[in-house]
């Protein structure tokens, strides 16, 4: 297993990881993520903040991070984190724990570079995702409808925002 920034010529398998995940999303009739940009994509590739981890040498699962998100987090913002977002998982992957691995490596990557949390937010309220975050050491901080998205993808329109923190040790 290897977990290294994501290339160029990983776009096309992030698309069909984004969509594998976002028609999960609609079988499960949660809130799906809408199409996104391709600049979007190019640009966390170019900032190194697409990730990729890598098993077998297939890309397995997908991530983007960024250590600034005053668009969902507000004043919570000033502390320094790891914000996590877009995570994605091979249907073949799945159940093979690699959002726990995924969390390790956050951890780390924190404590290289002098940061206290590590967080994330899903949009609606999905009891099972909740669960699945908290398991893995989340505190599942509650949710909010946020007055302003602009600037965020559609999806962050459709429900709540459901907040989680984990302390980075």
């Amino acid at each position: 297993m290897i977990i290294e920034n994501s290339k160029l010529s990983d776009i096309p398998k992030i698309f069909d990881l984004y969509k594998v995940a976002t028609n999960y999303m609609k079988s499960k009739g949660q809130v799906y993520w809408p199409t996104f940009p391709t600049e979007l994509i190019l640009n966390e590739i170019k900032e190194n903040r697409q990730w990729k981890l890598v098993f077998n040498k297939k890309i397995a699962c997908i991530w983007a991070t960024t250590l600034n998100d005053q668009l969902i987090w507000g004043v919570e913002n000033n502390d320094p984190s790891l914000y996590i977002h877009r995570i994605a998982t091979a249907s073949e992957f799945r159940g093979h724990n690699l959002v726990k691995k995924l969390v390790d490596w956050a951890n780390e990557f924190g404590k290289k570079t002098n940061l206290n949390y590590i967080r994330m937010d899903t949009v609606g309220l999905n009891k099972g995702l909740i669960r699945h975050y908290k398991n893995l050491g989340f505190e599942f901080l509650g949710t909010k409808k946020l007055k302003n998205t602009s600037g965020l993808p559609a999806h962050y329109k459709q429900g709540p925002i459901c907040y989680f923190q984990k302390e980075i040790i």
